[in-house]
């Protein structure tokens, strides 16, 4: 991987958030390329929860100031940076009061998801290719962990089709074991439609459950690896029906080499 450019696209990531499946490879997987000689970029989003003191979070002026539209309202977006000790790698973050400062990731105090997620991740997946123009980094691959961050392979691959820093980009979608329980907002279709984006491309999102707002995700990208040793039976059917390359699980203990030969010899080939 040495000198090959890799974005990171991640819903969660320790050690700014509590540590699962996806936190973990969300950090893991840059560690390992940035070992090997690859330059990394890693986005997440600054949720309320992310004790920004203790992780000495900084606003970058340059690259915030910048309003995203989500579905006809204008979003202010912020761009903040953090350091990883030790590593040597550094974190961006993707803010805006309105949808990012509550004290919570993705789902309210008694455990149902705000019914503005669908938007959060809209602005997520704009906010993120925004800044990445922002900066003039082309990356080789784009690898997208955790459903907040699955529609980054639409909005590349539909809404910026035209944007030529991301013309050779291959795009790697993570899946994991369902994320959450339920339907996102039911007018989430309108949403990504009022972007210009056509309805045959995003049918699935008339019901924009888990899987199928990952299976949205899966088409746009290049290629696919199986997260959890165990995904829904209907995720995993529609993965078998694929004709693009399919990396399936690794345990933590295991992935690196799995995931750098998958980097180089299917998705990069």
């Amino acid at each position: 991987m040495t000198d090959k450019r890799v974005l990171f696209v991640a819903s969660e990531m320790i050690p700014y958030l509590p540590e699962n499946e996806v936190s973990s490879l969300a950090y893991e997987s840059p560690r390992m390329v940035n070992d090997r000689g690859g330059q990394i970029r890693i986005f997440m989003p600054r949720f309320g929860n992310i004790n920004e003191r203790r992780h000495q979070l900084h606003e970058v002026i340059r690259l915030s100031g910048m309003n995203l539209v989500v579905n006809d309202m204008d979003m202010p977006l912020i761009i903040k940076v953090a350091s990883i000790p030790k590593e040597r790698i550094q974190v961006y973050f993707i803010d805006n009061e309105e949808y990012f400062k509550r004290k919570a990731t993705f789902t309210d105090e008694d455990g149902n998801l705000f019914p503005d997620n669908d938007e959060r991740a809209i602005f997520f997946a704009k906010g993120v290719v925004e800044t990445v123009k922002k900066l003039n980094w082309n990356p080789d691959i784009i690898h997208v962990h955790g459903w907040m961050a699955s529609l980054l392979p639409l909005y590349l691959r539909k809404y910026y089709a035209d944007e030529p820093l991301f013309a050779e980009s291959k795009i790697v979608t993570s899946v994991y074991s369902k994320e959450f329980e339920g339907s996102l907002d039911a007018e989430m279709i309108n949403k990504v439609k009022f972007d210009g984006i056509e309805e045959d491309q995003v049918k699935a999102l008339e019901d924009p459950t888990y899987n199928n707002i990952l299976k949205v995700a899966v088409d746009n990208s290049d290629a696919v690896i199986i997260a959890s040793e165990e995904i829904d039976e209907e995720l995993q059917q529609y993965l078998s029906s694929l004709s693009k390359p399919v990396l399936p699980h690794k345990s933590i203990y295991e992935f690196e080499e799995a995931y750098n030969e998958f980097y180089e010899n299917e998705v990069l080939s």
